[in-house]
């Protein structure tokens, strides 16, 4: 599955530079020694033993060259295009993947209060027919940004805003009961479900622009919560998590599977975009440099910040996946 979500990404780049007539010296899938190679025209095509990465060598991305269809010697707006091509490829994935699965349903989700379950608490200030505009002071766009919005709350006391008989209301600290897991992590009990609609060819792609959206958002807040130390670092996963994660999705059913693999493909998208060295977005921020400076970062400094970047990126997984590991026993 990790193969697939990486040649997703490096076909984006790769596609994009030759349409861009940069010269691609290796397309390869996987890390590690060579297992195959073979090539085409002026690019080397090989599968490499680990499936944690990939990449597109383009002439003069790293080195200085003469080539007149080396990465340097084109335009910044048609770089800027094949750096973020990769990570486009990913979202536009995650995009379909939630587009079949929403044609996959039987009915759309809306953000309408339908019933309570029972022994629910909440409906003592939440009612049929609310339509959910806020929860916690955060907007919400599509049924799944309840789910996680409730996920996030601490203490049971959940702040909504609602659409009830035409009039905007506040509800504060509607009530809902708790949840201790056997590590000790609280979470809220979700007591009321929301209507469903018909679906049409227009309702398909708007729920699954949206639903894409708000899984961009579930990825771009966790990373926040992750770096302002709500989150612990034992909390990530790495390609041993990634696995065993899939393979409890799978034991559900394909539409759980698919549901992560959007989710996992969309999160590959969004971090890529990082302004981090040694990633797209940090290659990104680079050529903004670039622009402010009128000229090139020397390409020694620049392979400098990227190593670092590498060497951070490759020291965290390693930490991860001991983690993952360790989680297995």
């Amino acid at each position: 599955m990790l193969g697939v979500l990486i040649l997703a990404h490096e076909f984006g780049h790769f596609i994009t530079a030759k349409l861009s007539g940069i010269k691609v010296n290796e397309f390869s899938l996987g890390m590690g020694p060579k297992i195959f190679g073979k090539k085409k025209g002026d690019t080397q095509y090989t599968l490499r033993a680990f499936p944690i990465g990939g990449f597109v060598a383009m002439e003069g991305e790293d080195e200085e060259s003469d080539d007149e269809n080396s990465y340097m010697k084109k335009p910044k707006w048609k770089r800027a295009i094949v750096l973020v091509a990769g990570a486009a490829m990913n979202l536009l994935l995650g995009l379909i993947i939630l587009g079949v699965l929403t044609c996959n349903s039987n009915l759309i989700g809306t953000k309408v209060v339908a019933n309570f379950k029972d022994g629910a608490t909440s409906n003592a200030k939440l009612q049929q027919y609310d339509e959910i505009k806020k929860i916690n002071g955060h907007r919400v766009a599509i049924d799944n940004d309840i789910i996680f919005e409730l996920v996030r709350d601490e203490d049971g006391l959940v702040d909504f805003t609602v659409v009830r008989d035409g009039e905007t209301v506040e509800l504060k600290e509607v009530p809902f009961a708790m949840e201790t897991a056997e590590d000790g992590t609280r979470s809220i009990t979700l007591d009321f479900s929301v209507y469903g609609k018909e679906k049409t060819v227009f309702g398909v792609i708007g729920h699954a622009f949206k639903w894409t959206g708000s899984v961009i958002k579930t990825v771009w807040v966790s990373l926040i919560e992750l770096i302002t130390g709500k989150y612990s670092i034992s909390e990530l996963s790495g390609p041993v998590g990634v696995a065993t994660a899939v393979g409890q999705a799978s034991s559900y059913g394909w539409d759980s599977l698919f549901m992560l693999v959007a989710y996992i493909t969309i999160n590959l998208g969004v971090f890529n975009l990082l302004p981090f060295p040694a990633l797209d977005g940090g290659k990104l921020a680079l050529l903004v440099v670039e622009l402010i400076r009128g000229k090139p970062l020397d390409p020694k400094y620049e392979g400098y910040i990227n190593l670092a970047g590498l060497a951070l990126l490759f020291g965290l997984m390693i930490v991860v996946t001991v983690s993952d590991v360790i989680k297995l026993f």
